[in-house]
């Protein structure tokens, strides 16, 4: 069941949250955060607002269509205030480590070949993580002051106030949503679909 009002939220890199809100792709890859617990990603809630961050984004790791798209920052900047434009259902968790696998899955997102074998060879003995994501835009763009506690190599934050998810647009339709998932799915031999939020 959906809930109406949240305040958790998922970080990713602008640039990628950009192309999930104007489907271009509905898949995110992820090792997990230095900070995260025992260093390795756990889904912490598949309800999300969509946090967006700069100061880590590469251009050498993106497709050339999104490189010169990313805005640069300088070394140890922080934002006065975060625009949050956006929230996801995570409908699929998939664990991959067939490297042929991953490979196969380049045309579904943004980054590069760099950043898939960045990836890989970060904690090899760990799977690369899948997420596909059902994305929703907000109808009123929510800005919220930037607090310490959502900095760091983490992957998910609790925000200090909760966002109301009630009036938003899809990025796709549905029935396109379907078709991806079913191709995605159909490469990894996976169907890991996630029915409740947590």
């Amino acid at each position: 069941m959906m809930q109406l009002t949240t305040n958790h939220a998922l970080k990713e890199w602008a640039i990628a949250i950009n192309a999930l809100e104007s489907g271009e792709t509905i898949m995110l890859l992820r090792k997990g955060g230095i900070h995260e617990k025992g260093g390795r990603f756990r889904v912490a809630h598949n309800q999300v607002l969509l946090y967006p961050t700069y100061e880590h984004q590469q251009t050498f790791m993106l497709k050339a269509d999104y490189s010169n798209l990313v805005i640069p920052v300088t070394s140890g900047w922080r934002p006065q205030s975060v625009n949050l434009t956006s929230y996801a259902q995570i409908t699929h968790i998939l664990s991959v480590t067939d490297n042929s696998i991953i490979n196969d899955l380049l045309p579904f997102h943004i980054w590069n070949k760099e950043f898939v074998r960045d990836r890989q060879q970060w904690k090899p003995q760990q799977p690369l993580f899948v997420l596909l994501l059902r994305t929703y835009k907000l109808t009123t763009p929510q800005l919220v002051a930037y607090h310490p506690h959502y900095g760091g190599c983490k992957s998910w934050i609790d925000l200090h106030e909760s966002i109301s998810l009630a009036a938003t647009t899809p990025a796709i339709p549905e029935n396109t949503y379907s078709e991806l998932v079913a191709q995605i799915c159909k490469i990894t031999g996976d169907s890991s679909y996630i029915s409740s939020n947590k």
